[in-house]
């Protein structure tokens, strides 16, 4: 039997910081969910579901501590997307600054997939900053890092063109890449949080599956039952919208992630994993025709 811990989530009202949230309380484990907006309906949603949430925002050391007070795990997420690059690596050292001084037995870090390496993509670097100051903390530590998420294909940027019948992406069509759904990074982290010792000191670059954009654009037709059809974004399209973004996918497209799935799956298989088309059946395509009318 499992024994079951006090864990504090940051980010707890985002996509990935909610799935964990949501994991760990399936699992009957006690959460406190840390977040800016703690009257927003996604707390409320959590509190509903038995956290409890509490207002603190990484910037703000002090309110870092208190939630981090009387918790024996810490689940600490950036978003450079909302802070920035520098930001969200000096938020994340805080944050690392205030677990260790909160006393928490087991610090989970979520980075991403090969950010210990040269990729050059900004948004991975300003991760690993955070990485190298947790490792010389003295605390014990995890680092989760997903690779990209499935669920990038019906974000705000993505599923306008995909009520229209295309799948747009910045990569060669038969280029494979990497994905795991939020899913499974919730059931992840929650196996990180079970495993405690067994994983302390360690880095996990983790995915669902791998498959290019053809074959995905493939499997959507089949899931929402009509065609979609693979469109290449050229590079420079791109790097127009954001340099940081032009620089993963040109990496995405020359290296890539490289897990060893079937080695990961058969080592954390209390996971559950989902394949693309596992996603892909279950997501609730009703959201298609939402963006449809709102276009």
């Amino acid at each position: 039997m499992t024994s079951k811990r006090s864990i504090l989530v940051t980010g707890a009202t985002g996509q990935q910081g909610g799935a964990v949230a949501r994991a760990l309380l399936s699992k009957g484990h006690r959460v406190k969910a840390l977040t800016r907006k703690p009257d927003s309906d996604a707390a409320r949603h959590l509190a509903l579901a038995g956290a409890d949430v509490v207002g603190g925002d990484l910037a703000d050391t002090a309110s870092v501590v208190r939630a981090a007070s009387g918790v024996d795990t810490m689940f600490l997420m950036g978003n450079s997307y909302e802070a920035g690059m520098e930001e969200e690596t000096r938020q994340g050292i805080l944050a690392a600054d205030a677990a260790k001084a909160a006393g928490v037995g087991h610090l989970i870090y979520s980075s991403v997939a090969d950010a210990d390496k040269q990729t050059g993509i900004p948004h991975f670097q300003s991760k690993y900053l955070v990485e190298k100051h947790i490792v010389g903390l003295g605390v014990p530590y995890t680092i989760s890092a997903p690779v990209a998420f499935m669920e990038n294909i019906v974000a705000p940027w993505s599923i306008g063109a995909l009520s229209q019948g295309t799948y747009a992406f910045a990569m060669p069509p038969r280029r494979v890449l990497q994905l795991v759904t939020l899913m499974d990074i919730g059931a992840f982290v929650a196996a990180l949080v079970e495993r405690r010792e067994q994983v302390f000191g360690k880095r996990f670059d983790f995915a669902g599956d791998e498959l290019s954009g053809e074959e995905q654009a493939k499997i959507l037709t089949q899931a929402i039952g009509r065609p979609i059809s693979y469109q290449e974004i050229p590079i420079a399209v791109a790097r127009q919208q954001s340099e940081d973004a032009a620089s993963m996918f040109e990496w995405f497209d020359r290296v890539g992630y490289d897990v060893d799935i079937a080695a990961l799956h058969k080592e954390l298989p209390e996971v559950g994993w989902h394949s693309f088309a596992d996603w892909a059946r279950a997501f609730d395509w009703s959201a298609l025709k939402r963006a449809s009318s709102a276009a």
